[in-house]
């Protein structure tokens, strides 16, 4: 199934114009539901090494597409206008075009405000924000905002572009299960490892074409594309991520800036390094993040360009 141009522009314009719903019921929010649901019955039976994570997987995936297919099916036998605006809420509810964008502007606007960016700022990211200074605070939400790029923007939209909603649905459901239980602690090191290698997996292609999309957004907007090409290739491999690194070097790039620096998790400082060349700023404040938030703003127009000349050629 490849989803009609007509349906991928209605959905992202109904993301943009409308944003990331925000209630129980939410797609992602049942899908984490049903991560839950199935995990507790294969922890009780033992099965919670990979095999267990693999049965997992199955189940989950299998459910969420089973659901979207029965509701649709029950909606078409109604009329088959139901179906469709079934299929358009969805594909709205799981992109992410706005969302991303808007959680940046907010952490702008009251940057003079460090307690309320830093409340801001835990919405992006897993760090602790308490000891983030003014810079800190900037810098941690470009790295969000460009890591997010991939995993929010293109993998899902490009999914939907190609697989119709089905790749769309199968895409947020990989990314709920790492988000999850794709952890390296003792309950989710093996029962976690299929949803954390699959979500590895579904962003490897965009994370790298994402170096390609920054740097032609940064052409557009005059800043540095052949800097966020050359800092993609030198510094990817600075996050563990076999692809956070890529967007998030290749923003640094464009912006010419240094990320990363001092990071702490859990109250321990687990990184001192940044990213970038030495001679480049790391001290930023809001004239870097308003040029974050352009970029960003840029790359998504470019990607759902590019998405919709997939549709046009499927």
């Amino acid at each position: 199934m490849i989803a009609s141009m007509a349906f991928v522009l209605a959905a992202c314009l109904l993301d943009v114009a409308l944003g990331d719903p925000v209630y129980r019921w939410h797609p992602v929010r049942l899908i984490g539901h049903l991560i839950e649901a199935f995990e507790r019955p294969l922890f009780a039976v033992g099965l919670d090494g990979r095999l267990g994570g693999v049965l997992h997987w199955l189940l989950v995936v299998a459910g969420a597409l089973g659901a979207w297919l029965l509701l649709r099916a029950g909606l078409g036998a109604l009329h088959p206008w139901l179906a469709l605006l079934w299929d358009l809420y969805l594909a709205y509810s799981l992109l992410a075009l706005r969302g991303l964008a808007e959680q940046g502007w907010l952490i702008l606007k009251d940057l003079d405000d460090l307690p309320a960016a830093r409340r801001h700022l835990k919405a992006l990211v897993g760090r602790d924000t308490k000891p983030l200074q003014r810079d800190g605070i900037v810098r941690a939400t470009i790295e969000s905002l460009s890591e997010n790029l991939t995993d929010a923007v293109l993998t899902p939209l490009w999914a939907l572009c190609l697989f119709g909603l089905p790749g769309l649905i199968l895409v947020k459901t990989i990314s709920t299960l790492d988000s999850m239980v794709g952890y390296r602690n003792a309950r989710y090191a093996r029962f976690g490892w299929a949803g954390a290698r699959s979500d590895d997996l579904v962003h490897w292609l965009p994370a790298r074409l994402s170096v390609v999309v920054i740097a032609a957004a940064a052409a557009m907007l005059r800043l540095h594309p052949r800097l966020a090409l050359r800092a993609a290739w030198r510094h990817h491999h600075r996050l563990p991520s076999p692809n956070s690194g890529w967007s998030e070097a290749a923003f640094a790039g464009a912006l010419r800036v240094r990320l990363l620096g001092p990071v702490w998790r859990k109250g321990r400082l687990v990184n001192t390094e940044f990213m970038g060349e030495p001679d480049w700023p790391a001290d930023l404040g809001a004239a870097d993040l308003r040029r974050a938030l352009m970029l960003l703003v840029i790359c998504c127009v470019i990607a759902v360009a590019l998405g919709l000349a997939l549709v046009g050629t499927g």
